[in-house]
C-alpha cells in the first residue's frame, strides 16, 4: 500500500487477510491456504487445522461423561438384581414384572449408548448413536405405556360384567410394547436405507478448526424419529396424568407421570440448545439429554419401589398393598 507522502516509492507492509498468507517478501498478492489450513499468526505459512471432537484424551467432558454413564448404568444393574432377588414380592409383581425388566434393560442400553457420542465420530457410530438412543427410549417408554394402560384397564375392569376384562391378556403389554418399539424401529430402518447419517467435516464454522461432526443425512427422519418419541411420551404423560388416582396401591401412575414429566421438560429443553450450539457443544447437550431423561425413568420409576424392599419391607405385603392392614 503507497504511502500518503511525496515519496510514491515506499509501500506500507499490510497483513494478509483471514485465511490467507504470504512467504514472500514485498509481495503485491497473498495466497489463500487449502481448506484443511489455516495461516500461523505471522501469516507467513498455512498450518494444518484443528480437529475438534469430544476426545477422551484432550476433554474432560468425555471422562465426566463416561464416569456418569457408567456410574447410571452400574446403579440400573444394581436396581435390576434387587428386581431378581424379590422378584416374588407384591410390589415387584404389581404392573407387570416383565415390563419392569424390559424397562430396566432398555434403560441400561440408554446409559451406554453415550459411548457412541464420545470420541471421533465415523460413519458406523454416526448411524449407530443417531438411531440407538431413538430404539432404546421408545422401548422404554412404551413399556411404561403399557404400564399405564394395564392401571386402568384393570381398574375398569373390577366392575360386574365390564367389556374390559377381556383386555385383561398377559399378551395385551407385549402387543402394546411391541407395535410402539416396531413402529420406530421402522423409522429408523427407512431412514438408514434412504440418507443415513455420516461423518461430515465442518470446516467454515469456526476459523482455524475442523469440526467433526456426523451429519443427520436427512433432517425429516431425524426429526420423524424424534417426534415418533415425543408422540409416545406425550400419550403416556397424558394417560398417566389421568389414572394417577385411580383407588389401587398397585397404582404406579403417578410415579409414571413423574417420570414424562422430566422425560418430556429434558427433551424439549434440549431441542432449542441442540439447535443453537456447534461442534463439541452440540454433542455435549445430546448426551446430557440423553443421560439425564434415563435418570429421569430409573429414579422416578424405581427409586420408590426400592426404597420400600430395602427399608420398609413391612409395607410389601399383598394385604398392605391392598390398604387392608391388619389391626
Amino acid at each position: 500500500m503507497a504511502r500518503p507522502t511525496i515519496h510514491t516509492c515506499c509501500y506500507d507492509c499490510v497483513p494478509c487477510p483471514e485465511g490467507e498468507m504470504s512467504n514472500i517478501t514485498d509481495s503485491d498478492n497473498c495466497i489463500e491456504c487449502q481448506s484443511d489450513e489455516w495461516p500461523n499468526e505471522k501469516r507467513d505459512r498455512c498450518l494444518p487445522k484443528v480437529m475438534e471432537f469430544i476426545s477422551y484424551q484432550n476433554d474432560t467432558i468425555a471422562s465426566a461423561f463416561s464416569c456418569v454413564s457408567v456410574f447410571g448404568c452400574l446403579l440400573t444393574v444394581f436396581i435390576f438384581g434387587i428386581f431378581i432377588s424379590y422378584r416374588d414380592t407384591p410390589i415387584v409383581k404389581a404392573n407387570n414384572r416383565n415390563l419392569s425388566y424390559l424397562l430396566l434393560v432398555s434403560i441400561i442400553l440408554s446409559f451406554l449408548s453415550v459411548f457412541l457420542f464420545l470420541g471421533r465420530p465415523n460413519d458406523v457410530t454416526c448411524r449407530l448413536r443417531e438411531t440407538s438412543f431413538g430404539i432404546f427410549f421408545s422401548v422404554a417408554v412404551s413399556s411404561l405405556l403399557a404400564k399405564t394402560v394395564m392401571v386402568c384397564v384393570a381398574f375398569k375392569s373390577t366392575k360386574p360384567g365390564s367389556p374390559w376384562r377381556k383386555w385383561l391378556s398377559v399378551k395385551l403389554p407385549y402387543t402394546i410394547v411391541s407395535l410402539c418399539s416396531s413402529f420406530q424401529a421402522l423409522i429408523c430402518i427407512i431412514w438408514l436405507s434412504i440418507s443415513p447419517p455420516f461423518q461430515d467435516l465442518d470446516t467454515d464454522s469456526y476459523p482455524g478448526k475442523i469440526i467433526i461432526q456426523c451429519n443427520e443425512g436427512s433432517d425429516i427422519w431425524f426429526y420423524s424419529m424424534l417426534g415418533y418419541l415425543g408422540l409416545l411420551a406425550a400419550v403416556s404423560l397424558v394417560l398417566a396424568f389421568m389414572v394417577r388416582t385411580l383407588p389401587d396401591s398397585f397404582n404406579e401412575a403417578k410415579y409414571i407421570t413423574f417420570s414424562m414429566l422430566v422425560f418430556c421438560s429434558v427433551w424439549i429443553s434440549m431441542i432449542p440448545a441442540y439447535l443453537s450450539t456447534r461442534g463439541k457443544n452440540m454433542v455435549a447437550v445430546e448426551i446430557f439429554a440423553v443421560m439425564a431423561s434415563s435418570a429421569g425413568l430409573l429414579g422416578c420409576v424405581f427409586f420408590p419401589k426400592c426404597f420400600i424392599i430395602l427399608f420398609k419391607s413391612e409395607m410389601n405385603r399383598k394385604a398392605d398393598l391392598l390398604g387392608k392392614r391388619e389391626n
